[in-house]
């Protein structure tokens, strides 16, 4: 029975479902925040679903120059990775459903996977476009990673584990400390903002330049896969964002621990959202520039800080 438990846990709740319907519903609140913060009406709560089901019904063309099984494999391997890596995230209490020490260094790793897909995916379309999209991915992973990478262990440092369900654990014993982490929340949202290429890191798919990037030769239920994990990593990496850094509600009960993730998890969403709306793109070389010269120091400021915290008030 156990078994079963594990297994409904894993495709129904909190695991395939609903992250897919969950990660829909949160590109339809990114879509709409985006447009009213432009003056539009944006598109009816059912256009992401419409979009994702029309995907599914056309055909997937392969083109004749590729590696027929790597091209239709990567999309799984990315929805695939991103899937594996909620099951080790808190979502309505202080306990994942699955949880180890050293699982927060699992989860950076598998939210990794999906933008090596995205360049591979470019790599063998064979395509100028779709290479020139490929080569920004890449780019723009050694820009962010890094800063992301130490916002998140600065705040497991000072927790003192690497275990995501004991982070939740140890802040919602200490209730204030989750103020010394801000520095490193904001951080890990623009670091998100560069991870889901969504402006001003929409680089690699810039469409007034390269069309689609490394999606230019997708099409079809491959695409739609793509979408989908696109989609489902912005729930994970808000979540993540949510349990590390905004530690609220996780001892109240399951209900209102749900409720209260869900709107942490929105609140992030609605951030993204405004970053996009308020910036504009920019261009490969500055995103680096800015990740190195800027974000990553402010990353070790991050680090440094909690280590004079845990030295001094932990001691």
């Amino acid at each position: 029975m156990a078994y079963v438990y594990a297994l409904i846990h894993i495709l129904v709740f909190p695991g395939l479902l609903f992250l897919v319907a969950f990660g829909l519903f949160a590109e339809w609140v990114d879509r709409k925040m985006y447009a009213r913060f432009q003056n539009r009406m944006g598109p009816p709560w059912f256009q992401p679903l419409a979009d994702i089901l029309k995907l599914f019904g056309k055909e997937s063309i392969v083109p004749e120059e590729v590696e027929p099984r790597m091209f239709r494999l990567l999309p799984m391997f990315a929805l695939a990775a991103t899937l594996t890596a909620f099951i080790y995230i808190p979502v309505w209490g202080t306990k994942a459903l699955f949880s180890f020490n050293g699982d927060v260094i699992v989860v950076l790793y598998l939210l990794t996977i999906p933008t090596l897909t995205f360049f591979l995916a470019g790599w063998y379309s064979l395509c100028p476009f779709s290479l020139l999209g490929a080569t920004r991915t890449l780019t723009q992973l050694f820009a962010y990673e890094v800063p992301l990478f130490v916002s998140i262990l600065s705040s497991a440092f000072l927790a003192d584990t690497w275990s995501l369900s004991e982070i939740a654990t140890f802040y919602s014993k200490h209730p204030g400390y989750w103020l010394f982490n801000l520095i490193g929340f904001f951080i890990g949202v623009f670091s998100l903002l560069g991870k889901l290429e969504k402006a001003p890191f929409d680089i690699p798919e810039a469409e007034t330049e390269i069309v689609a990037g490394s999606f230019t030769e997708y099409s079809g239920n491959l695409f739609a896969l793509f979408r989908l994990a696109i989609s489902v990593e912005t729930i994970v990496g808000a979540s993540l964002l949510a349990a590390v850094f905004l530690p609220f509600g996780l001892t109240l009960g399951p209900v209102p621990g749900f409720i209260f993730y869900l709107a942490k998890v929105l609140f992030v969403v609605v951030l993204l959202s405004l970053s996009h709306a308020i910036f504009a793109r920019i261009r490969i070389d500055q995103m680096v520039s800015l990740c190195w010269k800027c974000v990553a120091p402010l990353g070790f400021v991050q680090l440094v800080l909690n280590m004079i915290i845990k030295g001094t008030l932990l001691s």
